[in-house]
């Protein structure tokens, strides 16, 4: 932050050795405000940095307007005012709203974009300015991948609620079905247990009954022998 600071100094003092002259209009006064933070997605190609100006006391004259970046290691000029590359940085400025359009946009112009104004015909020191800067930063492929792999997580949790879901209401579906079949079902079962029981119960019974009719049969027999007998014995 330090190295920014005494960068920006450094700015300040090329920016009024360039433009520097007698000017008529010495109470020029400039307010140059820049946010502070910019996010380019890794589809953009095309950005644009925004930067807006305030003029007191200054001429009716448009002011020159100045951009320049700050990297890890050093500064470029990008316009003062004529931009060094212009197929990649083009400079509008409308009223007080001045854009820098970046295209073929790259990770590589991450980087602290500072704005300049100023207005030449002024001798004020106030009347050069520049922004604290906006930090662009656009993302790279990692954040790429990493953007599709949550995707692909969200489609398989998606997809696992769903089938959770469709299979719950089928199991409620065949049970709601079912239900009156099982029923149904299960008296019949009980009615055939309770005819079985009945039926048992009468062969049993049928059994008691063949079985005592065989008694008194056979004691019926046994009596007709035994007066057969005592017949016989009080013939002799």
């Amino acid at each position: 932050m330090a190295s920014f600071n005494k960068l920006k100094s450094v700015l300040m003092l090329a920016l009024h050795w360039i433009l520097h002259g007698a000017g008529a209009t010495d109470t020029c006064q400039v307010t140059v405000t820049q946010p502070k933070f910019q996010e380019a997605d890794y589809s953009m190609h095309t950005v644009l940095l925004t930067c807006t100006f305030s003029a007191f006391g200054c001429s009716l004259s448009p002011p020159q307007v100045l951009w320049f970046r700050f990297l890890t290691k050093k500064h470029e000029d990008l316009c003062t005012p004529e931009c060094i590359d212009q197929q990649k940085y083009k400079v509008h400025l409308s009223e007080n709203n001045i854009l820098l359009q970046i295209s073929n946009l790259t990770v590589d112009d991450n980087a602290v974009y500072i704005c300049g104004v100023a207005f030449s015909d002024s001798s004020s020191p106030h009347s050069k300015q520049t922004g604290d800067g906006t930090v662009l930063t656009k993302a790279g492929v990692e954040k790429q991948h990493s953007n599709r792999r949550l995707g692909f997580i969200f489609m398989i949790i998606t997809s696992s609620l769903l089938f959770l879901y469709s299979a719950t209401v089928f199991t409620f579906f065949l049970v709601y079905k079912l239900k009156p079949k099982l029923l149904q079902k299960s008296r019949n079962e009980d009615q055939r247990t309770e005819n079985c029981k009945i039926t048992s119960g009468r062969k049993i019974f049928q059994a008691i009954a063949q079985e005592l009719q065989k008694q008194r049969y056979t004691e019926h027999c046994q009596q007709r022998e035994d007066l057969e007998d005592d017949t016989v014995y009080q013939n002799r």
